[in-house]
């Protein structure tokens, strides 16, 4: 299971601005510290804590952050429409489409996936595979 992702980020105010336009809409609660901007899923007291934290930060290293070749980072959204809104989201926060809302026919029937690049060039994927919506073929 994986736990945290972190991407790097060297503007952390557009960071926060890109990501706060819709990683709350999938339950994220973001917290800003010296170091960055942490997002975590609410638990339940008593409860132990839901994975994956996501985190957006300067580089340890204090070098410039650049996005990995092929790295990418994929969030599951409720629905169809909802990928298509939170990619509207991000462009409007300063992200970059990388791949409007669609089926690929590289992937299964039911994958419905949109792709951003945060304001530091990171992708993201916002995906549903909802057995209940339509599907590629249908």
């Amino acid at each position: 299971m994986i736990a945290y992702v972190s991407v790097g980020a060297d503007d952390i105010a557009r960071a926060k601005r890109f990501y706060g336009a819709f990683l709350p809409a999938l339950d994220y609660q973001m917290e800003e510290g010296a170091e960055g901007l942490s997002y975590t899923l609410p638990v339940e007291p008593g409860q132990p804590p839901i994975s994956p934290d996501f985190y957006v930060k300067p580089p340890f290293d204090g070098q410039a952050a650049s996005a990995g070749n092929g790295a990418m980072v994929a969030f599951r959204a409720r629905s169809q429409s909802q990928v298509r809104a939170l990619h509207a989201a991000g462009l409007s926060a300063g992200g970059f489409d990388e791949g409007q809302p669609g089926f690929r026919a590289a992937y299964g029937p039911r994958f419905y996936v949109g792709y951003l690049r945060d304001p530091q060039g990171n992708k993201i994927a916002l995906f549903s595979d909802d057995p209940a919506e339509p599907g590629r073929d249908g």
